[in-house]
């Protein structure tokens, strides 16, 4: 009995290791093609990859744990636990979590992509540069100075931002007294 109960649970985790095998290969094939469609860089494809596999490896283990019954009570216990440190620790550092949302938003919705120059428009530190790189917590951003500026993903959804295109500054820059047209810059 017992070796018919090790078989049923040993094909029970290889489909699930199937199962998770195929879901990451097909969010992978979205995510080249997502990027394709709205021009995104290979290296932020490879973010979204890595980011989303951890989560349906993750998934994938659980359920693995569950298929070969171990107590789950112990399981739920440890599980539990482990999310309440985890969660303080967010807590402590709720900026963690919330750039890597923002990556994940900046990636499929907003406007901007890598190589636009643009105006952070941050009353205490406005920002006009050109972006590098837009990572996991950070986006890169290069000024006219070559200043290289790493400015937190989530603060970017915060904040309002111009995209520049070939304009010297934003028309939020322009002095309000000045007598020119600021549509002519």
């Amino acid at each position: 009995m017992n070796d018919i109960l090790s078989n049923k649970e040993l094909v029970l985790s290889i489909i699930v290791l199937i199962i998770a095998f195929v879901t990451h290969r097909i969010v992978i094939w979205s995510a080249a093609k997502i990027s394709k469609k709205v021009e995104r860089s290979a290296l932020r494809k490879q973010y979204l990859n890595r980011y989303v596999g951890y989560i349906i490896w993750t998934l994938a283990t659980i359920t693995i744990v569950f298929v070969w019954g171990i107590s789950r009570d112990g399981f739920w216990v440890a599980l539990g636990s482990t999310f309440a440190v985890v969660g303080v620790a967010l807590f402590a550092n709720w900026s963690i979590l919330s750039n890597v949302t923002a990556s994940f938003i900046l990636y499929f919705t907003f406007p901007f992509k890598i190589g636009d120059r643009v105006r952070i428009h941050d009353k205490d530190l406005p920002v006009t540069a050109i972006i590098e790189d837009i990572k996991g917590f950070y986006t890169f951003l290069r000024t006219a100075e070559g200043e290289v500026i790493t400015y937190p993903n989530n603060l970017l959804l915060q904040k309002g931002v111009s995209i520049l295109r070939g304009r010297k500054e934003s028309i939020f820059d322009i002095d309000k007294d000045e007598e020119t047209d600021p549509t002519a810059r």
